[in-house]
């Protein structure tokens, strides 16, 4: 599953997340953490990614936690409900993987948008409210709410797109739910739904494409 080649670049494993850098060193100030779905790897969000933001620096991440012939990023006990401890450790770990991989590579989180598909994307939003601080800005593809308990966080002067999918069955119904939680947080939301279901595409590709544009001609006028 996982190919050591100049498209996706090396694993590099010496911190707490393996991931793979592609891009960097080329004066790139963009940058986009990819987070994958569960039971695949990092790789499967690279050629996606590179699609919607051709000159960014790409950070992919690997979860730690095993499924199937691929991994996740925190324990599910249903498709639906999720082990909250497994949560925090997690992001507690992520938190600190970010702020040390930017450091080391010389990136600007407030210049990064962090990219997260399901299972990967319930990681970033949980980051967002659980350390706040090191999103500014996150693309949500088919996420859900997983947090039981959300403390009381400020996200004002974070910007986050969610794109449910129409026929997406199993988070779909949830979407809403989390666009609501986000928005009394304070983020700026921007919520799509796409005739698709639980997976992602082109339409997905060009929805944040043009969000990541707006959002960086945003952030220059600011």
């Amino acid at each position: 599953m996982t190919g050591d080649n100049a498209e996706n670049g090396t694993l590099v494993l010496d911190l707490a997340f393996p991931y793979r850098l592609l891009g960097a060193g080329k004066g790139r100030r963009e940058c986009l953490f990819l987070l994958h779905g569960s039971g695949v790897d990092e790789t499967s969000m690279v050629a996606l990614a590179r699609s919607m933001a051709p000159d960014a620096v790409l950070i992919a991440v690997r979860g730690r936690i095993p499924q199937e012939d691929g991994f996740r990023w925190f324990e599910r006990i249903t498709p639906t409900t999720f082990d909250q401890e497994s949560i925090r450790v997690e992001t507690a770990a992520f938190a600190a993987f970010a702020a040390e991989g930017a450091a080391r590579h010389g990136l600007d989180l407030g210049h990064a948008t962090f990219l997260g598909y399901s299972n990967g994307a319930n990681l970033v939003s949980s980051l967002m409210l659980l350390h706040p601080g090191i999103v500014r800005r996150a693309a949500l593809l088919r996420p859900m709410p997983v947090l039981d308990k959300v403390p009381a966080t400020d996200l004002t002067g974070t910007r986050t797109l969610i794109i449910a999918g129409a026929a997406d069955e199993t988070y779909g119904p949830f979407a809403p739910a989390l666009v609501t939680l986000l928005s009394r947080h304070g983020t700026e939301i921007d919520a799509r739904i796409v005739p698709s279901g639980h997976e992602i595409g082109d339409p997905d590709a060009a929805i944040v494409e043009r969000w990541l544009a707006g959002s960086a001609a945003a952030a220059q006028i600011g």
